[in-house]
């Protein structure tokens, strides 16, 4: 597992960015791998916001927390087996530190060494949404974002052991700045998703889940994890890490306490990826909700407000397929092919992972064209520019040639010099990559059934059912289907 090299901070005279805005959009936007950014952020003044800084300035404002199990289980642990408490970061830190019950109340049933809390998914516009000058202490505009800031981020502060389960992003691509304490990512390219087993139980708008507990997978019962090509790196404080569109991540905390914040770069890509969201959405609701209800079956993850009736997720989808339609209308007229390049939304309105529920079906079309698209024609890079201030994650049997087998940290030296001449040194705008892979086989072998170790037992489930229907490749093809039946 490779270790991006930990950076100091610049000399005098050598407090030069190694690359401007312009540069590392173009980078953002052409990377079609994960990839660490170093000395990028020295300047920012969001690499002081530690949790006990972050504590005096929350000033006592509770905000939720993820409780879950150090223990390693063969299942993953989602967040709907996990307890949640409301307490301040003060009262985190106590317990994190191991004080009295009486200063870390809320965790008081928990032993940490034992558990670990996790306050994930917090909008930084939310949380501080009475001190808004705090938002400039995040500048996206050196990756040539212009005007994004905290706003459009989101905070995660941990302890030792807290993880978010393997899962992929439908929508856009991914920033994300290491703050204090260290975190692990483990990564799968898009076409390794048949070898995941994608799941959209529990639900969650936007996140399409693995069955797969990367980190101690249950071969007996998924055997095509095998396959499966993992990129693994730790991300120290004040490097960036670069997940590109649809790559499956596993995160997890490896320090005492890890801050780190991100921000999702939305993408022309996303228009499509919307409807078959609403589509996804429009089916699990239906067919959970007609279930009868089981104490045991928590469908629905807790990031998701409740679950929407039959009426409203049409609205969604309708709402949806409208605004990919009119969008294809200009880009035609100035024309733009969507399926060579991506975009990048300046939106003036922080981004949200989930649609709200109280979206109306206009509110699709609004900012489409108002909120202005920026077209990024990212260039054919001869040579994408990896060294010691951009560092490629590689797969890990590669990295293991690279490094030295069982190694656990790689200075970014290493890294450099398998690219001279190797073919990560090299990465082409070769257009969108697809969830699925292409081979007609894949439907086929997703959907096969874990029935193999248990033949005897046919009993289909409600969620066996729905990891069918709304497996990814398939919401794609009915996606493709509607949007072409409105076009005639």
């Amino acid at each position: 597992m490779a270790e991006a090299a930990a950076q100091d901070p610049p000399l005098p005279g050598e407090d030069v960015k190694p690359f401007t805005p312009e540069k590392a959009k173009e980078i953002v936007m052409c990377l079609q791998q994960p990839a660490v950014f170093c000395n990028m952020v020295f300047d920012w003044p969001v690499l002081y916001w530690n949790a006990k800084y972050l504590s005096e300035v929350l000033d006592g404002k509770t905000i939720r927390f993820r409780i879950g199990m150090k223990k390693r289980d063969a299942a993953p642990q989602f967040e709907t087996k996990c307890s949640y408490v409301e307490a301040t970061l003060e009262e985190f830190l106590a317990w994190t530190s191991g004080q009295p019950t009486c200063v870390s109340r809320p965790f008081s049933c928990y032993d940490s060494s034992k558990y670990w809390a996790y306050a994930d998914y917090k909008y930084i516009a939310r949380i501080f949404e009475d001190k808004t000058e705090i938002f400039k202490d995040i500048m996206w505009s050196d990756f040539g974002f212009p005007g994004r800031n905290g706003k459009e981020s989101t905070l995660w502060i941990g302890s030792a052991g807290a993880n978010t389960p393997c899962h992929l992003d439908s929508y856009g691509c991914n920033l994300v700045l290491q703050i204090q304490g260290r975190k692990r990512w483990h990564l799968f390219p898009p076409s390794n998703t048949t070898f995941l087993y994608p799941t959209r139980i529990p639900y969650e708008e936007s996140s399409i889940f693995s069955k797969v507990n990367v980190v101690n997978p249950d071969l007996k019962h998924y055997p095509r994890f095998t396959k499966a090509q993992a990129h693994v790196v730790t991300l120290n404080p004040g490097q960036v890490l670069f997940v590109p569109r649809h790559w499956w991540h596993y995160v997890e905390s490896v320090d005492p306490i890890t801050v780190s914040i991100n921000s999702w770069i939305e993408l022309d890509a996303d228009h499509k990826a919307r409807v078959e969201e609403a589509i996804t959405r429009t089916l699990v609701c239906a067919i959970k909700s007609a279930e009868n209800p089981s104490p045991v079956d928590a469908w629905l993850n807790p990031t998701e407000v409740e679950a929407t009736s039959h009426e409203i997720n049409l609205q969604y989808l309708n709402g949806a397929m409208s605004a990919y339609l009119e969008y294809q209308k200009v880009t035609v007229s100035e024309d733009r092919d969507p399926s060579t390049h991506d975009t990048e939304k300046e939106a003036s309105s922080c981004k949200r992972r989930k649609i709200q529920v109280n979206t109306k079906p206009e509110d699709y079309k609004s900012g489409t064209h108002e909120a202005g698209f920026t077209v990024v024609k990212a260039k054919k890079f001869e040579k994408i520019p990896f060294g010691v201030h951009l560092i490629p994650v590689l797969p890990q049997s590669q990295e293991a040639s690279s490094v030295g087998a069982g190694a656990v940290e790689s200075d970014s030296r290493d890294l450099l010099s398998k690219n001279e001449g190797g073919h990560f040194g090299k990465s082409r705008c070769t257009g969108k990559q697809s969830v699925m892979s292409n081979d007609c086989e894949t439907l086929a072998d997703q959907t096969d059934s874990d029935s193999t170790a248990n033949s005897s037992q046919m009993a289909i489930s409600t969620n066996d059912l729905l990891d069918c229907l709304v497996n990814p490749q398939v919401v794609s093809l009915v996606a493709g289907l509607l949007l072409e039946r409105e076009r005639v």
